[in-house]
């Protein structure tokens, strides 16, 4: 088994408006049950998803709906914030590199929409079943260094459900479920770069893992609030229990001796 990684080399810059799809295929060489990585900035700037620098706080603000965590450092405040898309990361998602310059790109309104429309207008442009991941870069709890992760996906499994098999021993596989299109998302990025200007990867061989249009997105990947053990950080989960605390005591009433 194996598979190959390439990225798609030439592409112009994208600009509001840009058929994202058609210009994709006419720089690709697609096949059958390949599987497309494409930057979510590309599609940010494609959707018009773009806002002056100077109002960057401002974007991150309007983009988060929950906080998770806040340091102060000396060149400002990080931000750690559930964002509109479900995705909990480092400001919001809002992202300075590789944005026209005086300029901060947004993510996509709804990852798994757009990256629906691509896999559908590619589809239909080569009669071949493609499958679609929209990637971005996070930064992972208790592991430095950051990875891309799937944050839109169209046209492919994005788990690997394992549950109810067994390995290699014959034992019971209870809770196994690979998220496959975090792992391709990743891999891909290793051939995509940061700064080569090489937005898109084709990966080819994994064919397995393309399906109907209609399969979840990569919003089935986010974990539900009841399932969370860290809803918020850890100064911040320790604050709240202070004043939980405090506030209790004080509806109790002073103490009197002898209690």
């Amino acid at each position: 088994m194996g598979y190959s990684i390439e990225g798609i080399e030439g592409l112009p810059e994208i600009e509001q408006g840009a058929d994202l799809a058609a210009i994709i295929v006419g720089a690709a060489s697609l096949e059958e049950g390949d599987i497309l990585v494409i930057t979510s900035k590309v599609v940010s700037k494609a959707e018009g998803r773009v806002v002056a620098a100077a109002d960057r706080e401002q974007a991150i603000t309007d983009e988060t709906v929950r906080v998770v965590a806040t340091r102060e450092y000396e060149g400002g405040i990080t931000r750690i914030v559930e964002n509109r898309q479900g995705i909990i990361g480092a400001a919001a998602g809002v992202d300075a590199s590789n944005a026209p310059d005086g300029t901060v790109l947004l993510l996509p309104i709804d990852p798994d929409a757009s990256a629906r429309a691509l896999a559908t207008g590619i589809r239909s442009l080569t009669a071949l079943s493609i499958g679609v991941i929209l990637s971005d870069t996070l930064g992972r709890p208790w592991r430095e260094g950051q990875t891309d992760i799937a944050i839109g996906a169209a046209g492919v499994h994005v788990f690997d459900d394992l549950r109810g098999g067994t390995d290699a021993a014959g034992k019971p596989l209870a809770v196994t479920m690979p998220c496959v299109a975090d792992q391709i998302a990743g891999a891909a990025e290793l051939v995509k770069g940061k700064s080569a200007g090489v937005p898109v990867a084709v990966v080819r061989g994994l064919g397995r893992y393309v399906g109907e249009l209609d399969l979840p997105g990569a919003r089935s990947i986010q974990r539900p609030p009841d399932r969370d053990l860290f809803r918020v950080g850890a100064d911040e989960a320790y604050d709240n229990g202070y004043r939980d605390g405090f506030d209790e005591a004080q509806n109790e009433g002073p103490l009197r001796r002898g209690q």
